[in-house]
């Protein structure tokens, strides 16, 4: 029985294997003629049929062993990778994908996916057939002695390109019900026989012979581009009644030579390396530890001595091996050691360095009040302490985002083919990290994004040429920083948006009044409004009026917003701002009547006084800030708070984005640096408040959502805007 862990392991490796494979497969038809390429694709197929092996998982070793054979093939000149033949591939690692999803959830694949399984096989199998489209089929006769076209080309080193097997068969395969004869027959379903010889010897006299039992040996010379371990396989039901010897050509060699070298770095013992290469089977390594265990003397020989003297393997694929050991216990010495940590025990961490700073902002608190300086000192040495495990948590917990945006390759391919577009992705930005939570959550509203400006924003090639654009559009996917926050653009060089179509249909639907006066960016974020389409006609991808307004839900449920800009005739741009984690952030207190609220710090420019600046302190709600007209908004009066202002009023200037405002307080009470904890189902509606944590006296402050609080202002503005406009008419 295989531990769930060491199987667990097994399925992550393998998930990763295959985005290696789907990336190299998705830029392989444009660099068929790299040689990097293609060595990626098989070293991923090589490694997962090695890894399933060593679990036993057949059905998987049998199908990677398939598409192995022929990207052998394509490496070495003699198949061609063309679109159709990618695109098989491609075929083929969704197959694998989905096999391994069986292993991860411990269940066997439905009939329907063995049989497209068996389908995806035959049509690999035909391209090795193409290789070998002029073997006469010898199955169901003796096979023909004939010479090969490399004996043809070398006729000086004749056998030396060939496999020879060496056959002796055991006096009761007879009576065990097998005939040798099949099974030398079977051997030309995998290539062809070039000479054999029949042993005789081991036949006694006439007198002292038994016609029930067999004498025969044979001598093979062998032709056939399968591994060794498909040759001996041939033989398994008859394995523990003969002795079997399979001894590669001289120019599998080199060939082996390479394949150790692109063995996985990982520690493995002489006889595991050559087994994963090909030199030698599973079978033939367990013969010889028991011989060596039986014969040896102490001290054992190495392996590597016998297996060259039992003429198994050559002295050269045995020097490689101890070379590539040599090589992976190096690399062991010089490189830092990696582990996989289990994603809950990562949140558990995070969680108990917020518990950290919440104890270490209450000592800190007590230290002030009780006028000590040797505790204030200490606390600040504390919390600067706390604050660098803050960061290595969350460095933990950090990934770049390109591998989010390597995934749209797929779906860039599979969605132009659906829509008959030509259509290019480029990708900027990959290495900008952020938090893994916000990575898992982001996937679903760009991948709605990016099928949206497939279907709607490129035009089709006609129209393009038409308009004086190149056939093939392009998609674009960039992500960096900015102000603490993580932007993700998703932009096209289609034909943007119709403002007046966008407006009518808002009109239409009642989301805005006719004489309203909106700005164009007003106009364009209309159609993330609940049930807003301008599609004509609906299509499996989009026009049913549903996707955008759940887009905007899912980025606004990780405080983050979403905007567009778009040049009708020149294409769009789809702007996601997020925080680069939802767990710990550096705020700014604030302090309104009794109440206390927090400020993401990286989102605070600047801090003035409300007097000093104000042009109409009463009901203007703008400032004069050195020539900039910036509006403002009192959280005393936006919270619907009791009590009477103080007499200095102070303002913090926020940005967000493109936006700048005020946010008008009572006291400012310094940088904190606080915990995130959600609100409950009670205030999932408040747009203007992210959160809440606990101070170190024990009392609860509200973090102020600085873009919803923008938002929820600008809202209201319009609306104010347009009963004013109504109320004239």
């Amino acid at each position: 029985m295989i531990p769930d862990e060491y199987l667990q392991t097994f399925v992550v490796e393998c998930r990763e294997l295959l985005e290696q494979m789907e990336e190299a497969l998705l830029i392989v038809e444009q660099a068929a003629d790299d040689p990097e390429i293609i060595n990626a694709i098989f070293r991923a197929a090589h490694t997962i049929k090695g890894s399933a092996g060593m679990f036993g998982i057949d059905p998987i070793v049998v199908f990677t062993h398939a598409a192995e054979s022929v990207l052998d093939r394509v490496r070495s000149g003699d198949i061609a990778m063309s679109s159709v033949l990618a695109a098989l591939f491609i075929e083929a690692h969704d197959h694998l994908s989905v096999l391994i999803n069986h292993v991860a959830e411990d269940s066997h694949p439905a009939s329907e996916i063995d049989s497209h399984g068996k389908s995806l096989i035959k049509q690999l199998e035909a391209y090795l057939g193409e290789a070998v489209a002029d073997q006469p089929d010898h199955s169901g006769e003796m096979p023909v002695v004939h010479q090969s076209k490399l004996e043809r080309e070398q006729s000086d080193e004749v056998g030396t390109d060939l496999w020879h097997l060496s056959l002796r068969f055991g006096v009761d395969v007879f009576r065990n019900g097998m005939d040798p004869f099949s099974f030398v027959r079977c051997l030309s379903s995998l290539g062809s026989i070039v000479q054999l010889v029949t042993l005789i010897d081991a036949i006694p006299v006439t007198e002292e012979m038994d016609p029930e039992s067999c004498y025969l040996g044979f001598e093979i010379s062998f032709s056939s581009d399968a591994d060794k371990l498909a040759i001996e396989s041939v033989f398994n039901f008859v394995r523990s009644d003969c002795f079997i010897r399979i001894l590669p050509p001289r120019s599998k060699a080199s060939e082996y030579q390479r394949l150790i070298l692109e063995l996985p770095e990982q520690e493995m013992r002489l006889g595991e390396i050559l087994v994963k290469c090909g030199t030698l089977t599973p079978e033939e390594l367990e013969n010889i530890l028991r011989f060596q265990s039986e014969h040896g003397d102490a001290p054992q020989r190495p392996i590597g001595e016998v297996l060259v003297e039992q003429q198994l393997v050559s002295p050269p694929v045995v020097e490689a091996a101890l070379e590539k050991q040599k090589q992976i216990n190096d690399h062991k010495k010089s490189e830092a050691n990696l582990i996989r940590v289990d994603a809950e025990k990562l949140d558990e961490l995070i969680n108990l360095v917020g518990e950290l700073i919440i104890a270490g902002a209450g000592t800190n608190l007590i230290a002030r009040r009780a006028g000590m300086a040797d505790l204030m000192e200490s606390t600040a040495t504390l919390s600067r302490l706390v604050e660098e495990v803050r960061d290595s948590a969350l460095a933990l917990r950090m990934v770049q985002i390109g591998g989010t945006f390597n995934r749209f390759q797929r779906v860039v391919r599979d969605v132009s083919k659906e829509l008959g577009k030509d259509i290019d992705l480029v990708i900027s930005g990959a290495e900008t990290e952020l938090d893994k939570t916000v990575v898992e959550k982001i996937g679903d509203p760009l991948t709605h994004l990016v099928r949206n400006s497939m279907d709607h924003g490129i035009e089709p090639a006609e129209l393009r040429i038409a308009r004086g654009k190149p056939a093939k559009g392009t998609l674009r996917l960039n992500a960096y920083h900015d102000a603490g926050s993580i932007v993700i653009e998703v932009s096209d060089d289609g034909g943007g948006l119709n403002k007046e179509k966008i407006l009518g249909k808002a009109i239409e639907r009642g989301l805005v009044a006719e004489s309203a006066n909106l700005t164009d960016k007003e106009i364009y974020n209309l159609i993330f409004e609940a049930g807003f389409s301008t599609a004509d006609a609906v299509s499996n991808l989009s026009g049913r009026g549903v996707g955008m307004d759940v887009v905007r839900r899912n980025i606004q449920a990780l405080r983050g917003t979403i905007d567009l800009d778009s040049v009708e005739g020149q294409g769009s741009t789809i702007r996601i701002r997020l925080p680069l984690t939802l767990a710990i952030i550096d705020g700014f207190m604030v302090g309104v009547g009794k109440a206390a609220y927090v400020i993401p710090l990286d989102m605070v420019v600047e801090c003035i006084e409300l007097r000093a600046w104000a042009s109409d302190e009463g009901d203007g709600q703008y400032l004069n800030l050195r020539g900039e007209v910036l509006p403002y908004r009192r959280l005393r009066d936006h919270f619907d708070m009791e009590g009477e202002r103080v007499q200095r009023e102070n303002v913090v200037v926020v940005r967000y984005g493109e936006h700048k405002a005020g946010l008008v307080v009572d006291k400012l009470m310094g940088e904190f640096q606080t915990v995130i904890k959600p609100l409950g189902k009670l205030f999932k509606g408040e747009k203007s408040i992210g959160g809440f944590t606990i101070l170190g006296s024990g009392e609860v402050a509200l973090i102020v959502d600085v873009p919803g609080l923008m938002g929820q202002i600008e809202h209201e503005r319009g609306m104010g805007e347009m009963t004013v406009a109504m109320a004239a008419k």
